[in-house]
């Protein structure tokens, strides 16, 4: 299959929430293929990187069906890839999850640990600080829809490299909402959870790979 501006690929590693990315995707216009095929992975317009669950089966999952050296090399030719709540965290270089350690994909620099707060985990709506001429949430003040305990809690390893950071805060703590870097975008919170804003997020991502 040749790729189009609204070609992507939803990558099927076992995730449990790969049907509703692929439902809210459709919604915002683009053709998608839920699919673990590589080849359709690498050359797809737009790669979509969902996750739920432990980080480290998460890396497990997608080892399995060869993720590393896919998003590797997209990130090469400099192809779009998504990453969405654990999808997002596997991005940075380690995981540290009941006091392990495991290696992420290395993408982008940083760790994902435990939230420091005394309710866990952050669960529910909450708005988001997008750095100036972020495509992923370019309206402070708008909700989004967060289900998570662990997260990248220092920015300062990413905005070292100029990648655009979006911030939000749970209890006093500041962390990583959101990522732009390069062909890479991601996020902790849910798109496809997000209702009406999240639809607005994923269509200005679906409509940023079309070239014209």
């Amino acid at each position: 299959m040749t790729s189009s501006a609204s070609d992507v690929v939803v990558l099927d590693y076992g995730s449990g929430n790969l049907h509703s990315a692929t439902r809210a995707l459709i919604a915002a216009g683009a053709r998608v293929e839920l699919t673990a095929d590589p080849e359709r992975a690498r050359t797809a317009a737009g790669l979509v990187v969902p996750g739920v669950g432990a980080f480290a089966s998460c890396m497990a999952g997608l080892t399995a069906v060869g993720a590393p050296e896919i998003l590797a090399e997209r990130v090469a030719a400099s192809r779009p890839t998504l990453g969405i709540c654990v999808g997002h965290q596997v991005l940075f270089e380690e995981g540290v999850e009941h006091g392990r350690r495991t290696r992420g994909l290395g993408l982008l620099p940083g760790t994902v640990a435990r939230v420091p707060a005394p309710r866990l985990p952050h669960m529910g709506w909450n708005t988001a600080e997008p750095d100036p001429g972020s495509l992923l949430c370019p309206e402070p003040g708008e909700y989004y829809y967060f289900v998570h305990s662990y997260a990248v809690l220092d920015p300062a390893p990413l905005r070292t490299i100029g990648a655009k950071v979006t911030l939000t805060e749970h209890q006093g703590h500041r962390v990583v909402a959101a990522v732009e870097h390069g062909p890479l975008a991601s996020m902790q919170f849910h798109p496809e959870k997000s209702g009406a804003t999240g639809g607005r997020l994923l269509r200005r991502w679906v409509c940023s790979l079309d070239p014209r």
